[in-house]
């Protein structure tokens, strides 16, 4: 996609919706059919809102960042607030057959979903890195989008909110059971990339990067690998148990007690090795994390060696 394409800003549903011509029945919440849609050209758009579209059909391009996406049949793609997303329709391509679930978040306020909304990390997952689905679990999104569709139909009353908001958090939900199972299956994909975080884990804590750059980031990693961080981070998880952020943090506390067994290195050089600033903070973390501080570990280990 070309670089010098108008970003539009869709800060409301209602905005969203005149650009696709679709019709607003509810201002903070809508269902969007694209066979419906007036076409539009290639485009950038800021969203104001959550947006998860499930996609049954080929026809577009869709970009997130850097990173774009040819979709396959039978895919869900999310977006937070405020990530601007491009769309490159193909040439002669038909409409694609896609529905799309929009919720603003003030929508959420005051509700236990908008307690935990950023629980459901897919949200910020990068745009290659779209749910799969089998046509059952097509089907079972597609149910609940069909039922928030039945709600905002009806004649608005007391209900209406808390049943469109549970009939989201239960897709929502399914989603991440979908996740959890593409990660699952994908297990040798998985193993490459774990092996790929723990080399490039290794490189710069022992290379000395650390000291340079400071302390090590998940954004780091994900980066390096072409990933998002929030996907890095759950895909580590389902392999490990451990979150990236504790991997590295496990990753730090070994090369610390190494180097604390080094009678020539103080706690200061210690500290820079690991990418603090200060030692005070090293020494935080170290007994936050081994339960002694580093001079008490440093002791320890003197005294049994």
């Amino acid at each position: 996609m070309k670089d010098n394409v108008d970003i539009i800003k869709a800060d409301t549903i209602e905005q969203y919706n005149k650009f696709f011509g679709f019709e607003t029945r509810h201002p903070l919440v809508g269902i969007v059919h694209f066979d419906q849609s007036v076409p539009q050209p290639t485009h950038k758009m800021t969203l104001g809102f959550y947006a998860l579209f499930l996609k049954k059909t080929t026809g577009c391009i869709i970009n997130y960042g850097k990173t774009v996406y040819d979709f396959d049949d039978e895919t869900v793609v999310s977006f937070a607030p405020g990530q601007t997303v491009g769309i490159h329709r193909l040439e002669d391509g038909v409409v694609p057959e896609a529905i799309g679930l929009l919720f603003h978040p003030d929508f959420l306020h005051r509700t236990e979903l908008g307690q935990k909304i950023k629980q459901y990390s897919f949200f910020s997952y990068a745009s290659n890195e779209a749910l799969h689905l089998s046509v059952e679990e097509r089907i079972i999104l597609q149910d609940y989008m069909e039922k928030i569709v039945r709600e905002l139909q009806h004649p608005i009353d007391k209900f209406s909110k808390s049943l469109i908001i549970s009939n989201i958090e239960v897709l929502l939900n399914y989603c991440m059971r979908f996740y959890e199972r593409q990660f699952i299956t994908r297990e040798e994909i998985n193993n490459d990339v774990l092996v790929r975080f723990e080399q490039l884990l290794d490189e710069y804590m022992d290379s000395g990067k650390a000291s340079l750059y400071g302390i090590p980031t998940v954004k780091y990693f994900a980066d390096k690998i072409c990933l998002s961080p929030n996907y890095l981070g759950d895909l580590v998880k389902s392999e490990t148990g451990k979150t990236a952020q504790e991997f590295i943090q496990l990753k730090m506390i070994n090369v610390a007690k190494n180097a604390l067994i080094d009678p020539n290195l103080n706690t200061k050089q210690i500290a820079e090795m690991l990418g603090f600033q200060h030692p005070q903070h090293f020494m935080r973390f170290f007994k936050k994390q081994v339960g002694c501080t580093p001079k008490e570990y440093r002791n320890q280990n003197v005294a049994t060696a």
